[in-house]
């Protein structure tokens, strides 16, 4: 089973492109971000019509998260657990069989945290928490799930192609990382760093300062594996040309194997 995820940036200018890729990697379930539109407004029919189940937490101009699944879909849950009050779309899981196995999927669109002098940046330290807290419960369930997404997170230098120059961003702060790195110590893995340790494996590519031409790039999307489903990885890659497309995303698709 080959599960993705990508940030798209707008579906409503990507569509094409991620039915093209659709057509190209034939993935079994993808996960997307920054869907920017809400529920009524994703083009529902086209991805039902490339062989797709599809489910969708938007939200207006903003944020937004969506999972195509070629299996049926058996539940859904919308919105991240630990908050009643945030409002903003940006957790999507589901349920699937595949086989005589139950697999979760998550998309997750992490908060960016910029600016770090504003309540941005606590918001987003705070989704990280109530993210490792629902891990840790579907954790406790001993369930094969994956979390994938957009994290807004470098784990490492190796991620980043000029460590010093994100060295205040919130997505490479000490304290994001940290965050991040006790998401990973409940016991999941990083699927992408368990199959190389190989540096700039980039996922990102600002659309300013030429830096997909210079390759200037960082790692912030991730495919994280609880311990059954880390069990089954086979393989994990990234899908850069996607970025030398017409009108792309300044994300890539990353995609995990798994043998189900």
């Amino acid at each position: 089973m080959k599960i993705a995820t990508w940030n798209v940036n707008s579906i409503k200018v990507r569509t094409q492109n991620v039915l093209d890729w659709l057509r190209q990697s034939e993935p079994d379930i993808v996960c997307l971000q920054e869907i920017k539109t809400v529920d009524e407004g994703f083009p529902r029919q086209a991805f039902e019509e490339a062989g797709y189940n599809v489910a969708v937490h938007g939200q207006k101009s903003y944020n937004g998260v969506a999972i195509l699944s070629k299996l049926p879909i058996d539940e859904t849950q919308a919105r991240l657990p630990g908050d009643d009050t945030d409002e903003q779309a940006r957790y999507l899981e589901v349920s699937v069989t595949a086989g005589d196995r139950a697999l979760r999927v998550a998309s997750i669109y992490l908060p960016n945290g910029n600016p770090v002098d504003s309540e941005k940046y606590p918001y987003k330290i705070g989704w990280m928490q109530r993210l490792r807290a629902h891990a840790d419960v579907l954790m406790r369930s001993e369930e094969m799930f994956v979390l994938a997404g957009d994290y807004n997170v470098i784990p490492g230098p190796e991620d980043v192609h000029n460590p010093d120059a994100w060295r205040d961003d919130a997505l490479f702060l000490p304290q994001t990382r940290a965050e991040f790195r006790s998401l990973l110590n409940i016991g999941l893995c990083d699927a992408l760093r368990a199959c190389t340790a190989e540096p700039a494996q980039y996922t990102f590519w600002d659309y300013q300062a030429g830096a997909w031409q210079k390759n200037h790039g960082i790692r912030i999307d991730h495919l994280l594996l609880s311990p059954h489903a880390a069990d089954v990885l086979v393989g994990c890659d990234v899908d850069r040309d996607v970025r030398a497309w017409e009108r792309p995303s300044d994300h890539v698709p990353v995609w995990a194997e798994l043998n189900l």
